[in-house]
C-alpha cells in the first residue's frame, strides 16, 4: 500500500510518498491540487521530522530507507549523488566520471531531473562544469535556496 502526506517546508509544499516504510517520493508540490488522500503513518512523520531538522541546519544527512524506482542507470547516478556531502556541490561530468560513464554526461542530467526524491538524494548539488546552475525540476530559484541553505548552516 503506498502512503502519502503533504507537508510544509520553508521552500513551499512537499509530497512524501511511501510503500512498505521505503520512502519512493518526496517532490515539491508546484501549483498542484492535492487530489489524493493522505495517510500519516509513523514513517512519513519520521521523514517530516529529518526534513525539518535539515531545514533547520541540525541535519546534514538523512537516515530513510530508500525505494529508488527508476533504471539501472538513473539508480547508479542516484547513488553517486548521495555521496556528494553537504554544502559542496559537483559536475554533471564529475558525476559521470564518478559511475565510469565519462561521456554520459548529459544523460547524468536527464536521469537528475528524473530524481524522484528531492533533498534526500541532493541532486541539487550537481552544477555545470563552470561552476553555474543547470537545469533543477523544482527550478532553478529552489536548487539556489537549497544551496544557499546548506552554504548558511555548512
Amino acid at each position: 500500500m503506498i502512503t502519502s502526506l503533504i507537508i510544509e517546508s520553508p521552500l513551499g509544499k512537499i509530497i512524501l510518498k511511501a510503500q512498505k516504510d521505503q520512502l519512493t517520493c518526496c517532490q515539491f508540490l508546484q501549483r498542484q491540487k492535492n487530489c489524493f488522500e493522505q495517510q500519516t503513518t509513523p514513517f512519513l512523520l519520521n521523514v517530516q521530522k529529518q526534513l525539518d531538522e535539515y531545514f533547520s541546519g541540525q541535519r546534514k544527512n538523512f537516515d530513510i530507507p530508500l525505494n529508488l524506482l527508476g533504471t539501472p542507470f538513473q539508480i547508479k547516478v542516484w547513488q553517486a549523488l548521495q555521496t556528494i556531502p553537504y554544502g559542496e556541490t559537483q559536475s554533471y561530468k564529475y558525476i559521470a566520471k564518478k559511475i565510469n560513464n565519462p561521456h554520459a554526461y548529459r544523460a547524468v542530467g536527464m536521469a537528475n531531473n528524473k530524481n524522484p526524491l528531492a533533498i534526500i538524494i541532493p541532486c541539487h548539488r550537481v552544477i555545470g562544469t563552470n561552476g553555474k546552475l543547470t537545469g533543477y525540476a523544482g527550478g532553478l530559484d529552489l536548487k539556489q535556496k537549497l544551496l544557499q541553505l546548506e552554504q548558511k548552516y555548512k
